[in-house]
């Protein structure tokens, strides 16, 4: 069971109602909204989660959801859902950057198998925050150093190139393990790349 809810947005009540029942027999958990508008009035980007949305609502539709979202710095997952599929939607919406596109009625185990998907989607973006926000706390010269230790290059060599001592390059690069809370360059070329 994850934590995270699934954000179900669609106009339409009786889809909301058995989209909701069913995912909780699957122990996920479900807020659901009639209208995008009603979703990003209570959006909490504190909260983040997988969203299950309708293509086609009044007001704000599912593509133009996303694109508020996108302004908002909102990266969730998101499933697009429609009755009314077609082929240029489908397109949009992946260019969009959707997870999936699914065609109502929705079939049961490619629903909750898509959301499973969403939720580690969820997992590797939460990763690649908190990578950001670690690297960001490094100084500029801690940065590149970094870099060029991830290059591959000795102390010695980074010394060199910096005009300054090993011993200085070597503080730095403690500097980095301690800020970044690794305890090898594996782990720290690992940060970089996420």
């Amino acid at each position: 069971m994850t934590a995270e809810p699934v954000y179900l947005v669609d106009d339409d009540d009786a889809v909301r109602e058995a989209i909701t029942l069913l995912l909780s027999t699957y122990g996920l958990t479900v807020e659901s909204y009639a209208s995008a508008v009603t979703f990003l009035a209570h959006l909490d980007i504190e909260r983040p989660g997988v969203l299950l949305v309708d293509l086609r609502m009044p007001a704000i539709t599912g593509l133009q959801l996303l694109d508020r979202l996108a302004e908002r710095g909102v990266d969730w997952p998101v499933v697009m859902m429609t009755g009314h599929g077609d082929v240029n939607a489908c397109r949009r919406a992946f260019k969009a950057g959707v997870e999936d596109f699914l065609t109502k009625p929705v079939d049961e185990q490619v629903l909750v198998d898509t959301l499973h998907a969403g939720f580690a989607a969820l997992n590797t973006i939460r990763a690649r925050h908190e990578a950001r926000a670690l690297l960001a706390s490094l100084t500029p010269r801690e940065r590149e150093v970094l870099e060029m230790a991830t290059q591959g290059w000795a102390s010695k060599e980074i010394a060199t190139a910096l005009g300054v001592s090993i011993r200085t390059i070597d503080a730095h690069r403690a500097h980095i393990a301690e800020k970044l809370g690794t305890s090898s360059l594996a782990e720290q070329v690992r940060l970089l790349l996420a």
